[in-house]
């Protein structure tokens, strides 16, 4: 089972390990200091930045395996 979703908002996924906002950075994403990071789910992020959210799944569930 993965350990982060599509569903989880930005805010919740960096609470998990301090290596997340690395693997964020890897794609281009600023979630750290981004307002939105609280209520914005990773598959609405991805998409709004045009990424594939399963290519961002599979790198930040990479963390955890």
């Amino acid at each position: 089972m993965a350990t982060i979703t599509k569903d989880m908002t930005f805010h919740e996924v960096m609470r998990k390990s301090p290596q997340v906002a690395k693997v964020l950075a890897s794609f281009n994403l600023g979630c750290i200091g981004c307002m939105g990071a609280q209520h914005e789910t990773l598959e609405q992020g991805a998409m709004a930045h045009g990424l594939d959210v399963k290519d961002l799944l599979t790198a930040l569930n990479a963390l955890f395996d």
